[in-house]
């Protein structure tokens, strides 16, 4: 039967693989991101597309209103919006502790607040029972991102999808994390990587290559299949032991 799966970050990476590993399994799916252009262009067979601000709860109300019309009930909501706070406009002047308190702000809102609002706003039109919800992290809540706020903010999403775990367990919903490595073909560098820091990521692997959007598509849509029904409240590490170091 087909399910109805809301991705965020839908348009690219890996939101976008994710997307199309359920559409191709015949569900419907919702895209969600902030350029609406891109969700548009992205070429998932049959799906929805929806652009908004995630981290705005006026957007986030726009949202959930659009999902009660469109969809009813959520069977899958993968989160996989965020990114490097970097990549996003810097702090007006050049005041040091202005510019700590911007980059840490942009982080916590691109990468927590995000899941945090749309979670709230879908909680009660999750599937009870089957639900599914999942979070998207990194390897970086771990190992650390160079920066601290990317990985402090990814780190946060840990202790909420436990407490979600607890909280939607009694109504047959599991909660779940992913937390990748090193991805190839997504934004997160904006552009091509150092070719020395590409080499020092994958020689922390085991495996020796890597990641793709693919190999984290499909292990959410494990976690999202009723063969994972009794998994829940787990991170599961998808980054070819990376985190284990070498």
């Amino acid at each position: 039967m087909a399910r109805n799966v809301v991705i965020s970050g839908g348009g690219t990476g890996i939101g976008l693989a994710a997307a199309r590993v359920f559409a191709a399994d015949g569900d419907r799916v919702l895209l969600l991101g902030r350029r609406k252009a891109v969700l548009e262009e992205a070429g998932v067979p049959g799906a929805l597309t929806y652009a908004a601000d995630l981290s705005d709860t006026g957007d986030v109300r726009g949202v959930a209103e659009f999902v009660g019309r469109e969809l009813g009930a959520v069977d899958v909501l993968v989160h996989s919006a965020g990114g490097n706070g970097q990549l996003e406009p810097a702090a007006p002047g050049g005041d040091p502790l202005d510019a700590a308190a911007h980059h840490w702000t942009v982080n916590f809102r691109l990468n927590l607040l995000t899941a945090a609002l749309l979670t709230e706003a879908l909680r009660d039109r999750l599937a009870s029972p089957g639900g599914r919800v999942l979070f998207v992290s990194s390897i970086a809540a771990y190992r650390g991102s160079g920066s601290g706020a990317y990985g402090a903010a990814k780190a946060g999403l840990h202790p909420y999808a436990h407490d979600l775990a607890r909280d939607l367990g009694p109504r047959g919903i599991t909660v779940n994390v992913v937390a990748p490595g090193y991805v190839e073909d997504t934004e997160f560098f904006g552009g091509a990587i150092d070719p020395a820091r590409r080499e020092r990521l994958i020689n922390d692997t085991a495996t020796g290559r890597p990641g793709t959007p693919g190999d984290i598509a499909e292990t959410l849509h494990w976690l999202a299949s009723p063969g994972a029904g009794h998994v829940t409240s787990q991170i599961v590490q998808v980054n070819g032991g990376a985190e284990r170091g070498n």
